[in-house]
C-alpha cells in the first residue's frame, strides 16, 4: 500500500480541527498547506526509501522540519497558543503514525 497525500491529509486535518476548533476559521487555511507539505514529504520519503535514496536519519530530519514549520505558521495565529498548536500536530500525526510506519517501514513518526 502506498501514501496517499489526499488520505493522509484528510485524516490529519480531522484529528486537529477538534483539538484548535475554537480558532479553526482563522487556523484552517495555515492547517491544510502544513499539513499537505508534511504528506507531500512523506509520500517523498517513502518512494526515496524504495529507490535506495534515503535513510530513516534523513527522512526524520525532513519530517522535523515540516513539524516545526507547521508549529511556527500556526503560533503566528492570535490567540493560538503553543499547547494548543503541540496538541493539533500530535493529534495529526497520531491517527497517521501507524500506516505512515507500517508503510515505509521505519518508525519515523
Amino acid at each position: 500500500m502506498a501514501l496517499n497525500v489526499s488520505e493522509l491529509l484528510k485524516e490529519m486535518l480531522g484529528a486537529a480541527k477538534p483539538v484548535i476548533e475554537k480558532f479553526w476559521k482563522e487556523a484552517k487555511p495555515f492547517a491544510e498547506t502544513e499539513f499537505k507539505n508534511l504528506a507531500q514529504n512523506l509520500v517523498m520519503i517513502e518512494k526515496l526509501k524504495l529507490k535506495g535514496v534515503i535513510n530513516k536519519e534523513k527522512a526524520m530530519i525532513h519530517i522535523d522540519i515540516q513539524k516545526n514549520s507547521f508549529r511556527t505558521v500556526l503560533l503566528t495565529i492570535e490567540g493560538l497558543g503553543v499547547l494548543a498548536v503541540e496538541a493539533a500536530l500530535n493529534a495529526a500525526l497520531g491517527v497517521i503514525k501507524k500506516t505512515v510506519n507500517t508503510t515505509i517501514g521505519w518508525n519515523i513518526l
